[in-house]
C-alpha cells in the first residue's frame, strides 16, 4: 500500500513541477497523505521521512511540501541533512526551504559544517541564501576555524568571499590570544582580524619570540579604539631597592605592565602571537 502511495506522488510531483523540470523529489517515509489543487499542493511525510532534490537531502521526522508545485518544505523534529552543491551539512530542530529563492531557514540548536571552507558554526537561528552564499546567524553564536573559536550574538557569514562579521559582544580567542570589540571582521582565509570600537583583549609572549622579537609582525593601529597588552617581565640579579610604605620607588618595575590606548586596531596573522606598538 506504502509502495502505490509512493509511486503515485511521485507521478504527480514530476507532472505538476514544471518549473523543477530538472528537480526531481524522491521521498520516503512510515506515512503519508496529502491533497494537490491548482495553487495548494501540499503532501505531509510522516516517521523517518526523507526527501531528496537534486541538490538537498532531508531526514526528520515529519517533512511538509506545499504551495504550488511544491515550492516549500518545512521538516521537523531531528532535522538533518545536506546540501551537496554548496557542500553543508546541517542538524537543526526544524528547517523551511524555498526551492525558488533558494533560502533555507534552520532554527533550534543548529549545526552547520561548510565542507569548503572548514568552518563549523552553532546558533540558534542560521538563514542561508545559496543564491548569494551569505549566511545570518543569530543567538549564541559559535563559530570554529582552525584554532579560531568565535562567538558573538549575531554574525554574517560570506562564504564565497571567505569573510565572518561579527556584533553583539564579539570574541575571538585563538590560543592564549583574546580579542574583544564592538565589532570584529575576521578573514579566514588570511587569517587577519579587524576590531573596531572599544578594543581590548590580551596577548601572550612565547620565551621564543622574546629572544627573537624582528621575526613577528606587528599589529597595525590606527584611530581610535582601545588595546591592552600584557607583556611579562623576568626579575633582575640586582637587589631590589628598599623603599618605605606609602611613597614607592620611581624606579621601581611591576611584574606585570598593562598599556592602554585610544585606537583601531588590525590583527594581522602571526604564529609566534607578538605585538608590536606603533
Amino acid at each position: 500500500m506504502n509502495r502505490f502511495f509512493s509511486i503515485l506522488i511521485m507521478i504527480l510531483f514530476l507532472f505538476v513541477t514544471p518549473c523543477f523540470a530538472d528537480d526531481v523529489i524522491e521521498f520516503s517515509a512510515d506515512k503519508m497523505n496529502g491533497v494537490a489543487a491548482e495553487n495548494a499542493d501540499y503532501t505531509k511525510l510522516s516517521g523517518n521521512a526523507k526527501i531528496k532534490t537534486s541538490d538537498m537531502e532531508i531526514s526528520a521526522d515529519t517533512i511538509e511540501l506545499s504551495g504550488k508545485d511544491f515550492r516549500y518544505i518545512k521538516a521537523s523534529g531531528k532535522v538533518s541533512g545536506k546540501n551537496s552543491k554548496e557542500q553543508l551539512d546541517f542538524t537543526c530542530g526544524q528547517l523551511n526551504y524555498d526551492r525558488i529563492e533558494k533560502i533555507a531557514v534552520f532554527t533550534g540548536d543548529v549545526n552547520l559544517i561548510d565542507g569548503q571552507n572548514d568552518v563549523v558554526a552553532d546558533a540558534q537561528r542560521i538563514e542561508y541564501r545559496e543564491k548569494t552564499g551569505i549566511a545570518l546567524m543569530q543567538i549564541e553564536v559559535k563559530i570554529v576555524q582552525k584554532d579560531n573559536v568565535c562567538s558573538c550574538a549575531f554574525a554574517t557569514y560570506r562564504k564565497n568571499q571567505k569573510m565572518l562579521e561579527m556584533t553583539g559582544n564579539p570574541q575571538v580567542v585563538r590560543g592564549k590570544d583574546t580579542f574583544r570589540a564592538q565589532e570584529i571582521t575576521f578573514n579566514l582565509d588570511t587569517e587577519e582580524i579587524t576590531l573596531d570600537g572599544r578594543v581590548r583583549g590580551s596577548v601572550t609572549e612565547t620565551s621564543e619570540s622574546k629572544d627573537n622579537p624582528k621575526t613577528s609582525e606587528p599589529v597595525e593601529v590606527t584611530e581610535p579604539a582601545e588595546i591592552v597588552e600584557t607583556v611579562e617581565t623576568t626579575e633582575s640579579a640586582e637587589e631590589p631597592e628598599i623603599t618605605e610604605p606609602g611613597n614607592p620607588s620611581e624606579n621601581e618595575e611591576p611584574s606585570e605592565i598593562t598599556k592602554k590606548t585610544s585606537k583601531k586596531g588590525r590583527l594581522l596573522k602571526n604564529g609566534k602571537n607578538q605585538v608590536q606598538e606603533e
